[in-house]
């Protein structure tokens, strides 16, 4: 009886010594190149599933025609149309406004992403011209101090 306690103590602490090492090794941080490719790879598959559904009317003057990814970055492209406004006068006269509405829309919906690494490029086009109107770069910086 007394050989049976034995083992057991001894099994049990052999266990715990096990699992004890075996959780050091879970608990080491995952090598960065992996976490970089694990992050691409996520992002080509959140560009590839959330482009199906697209074209997307997103109001009455702006379309999300294509989504698409470039390493860890989510790229939205959309076309407004702004009527018989020029571009260099959209350009002038809303550029701070968007990117103020964007970045603030962003970092209030997309917390976990931006948090994960995983950036946000939102591109807006002339309808008429396919001129590129404006490019709003998020990460995660972009959003410090915003309420």
């Amino acid at each position: 009886m007394k050989n049976i306690i034995i083992i057991t103590v001894l099994l049990i602490s052999f266990a715990q010594f096990s699992f004890a090492n075996n959780l050091k090794m879970r608990t080491q941080e995952f090598p960065k190149k992996e976490m970089k490719k694990q992050k691409n790879e996520i992002t080509r598959l959140m560009a590839k599933e959330l482009a199906k559904d697209l074209p997307k009317k997103v109001d009455n003057y702006t379309i999300l025609k294509n989504i698409t990814n470039k390493n860890s970055t989510l790229i939205y492209t959309f076309e407004i149309n702004t009527g018989v406004k020029k571009d260099e006068i959209v350009i002038k006269e809303d550029y701070l406004r968007m990117k103020r509405a964007v970045t603030k829309g962003i970092c209030s919906t997309s917390n976990k992403l931006l948090d994960a690494g995983i950036n946000t490029t939102y591109i807006y086009k002339s309808a008429s011209t396919k001129k590129t109107l404006f490019i709003f770069k998020i990460d995660k910086t972009k959003c410090i101090g915003l309420k």
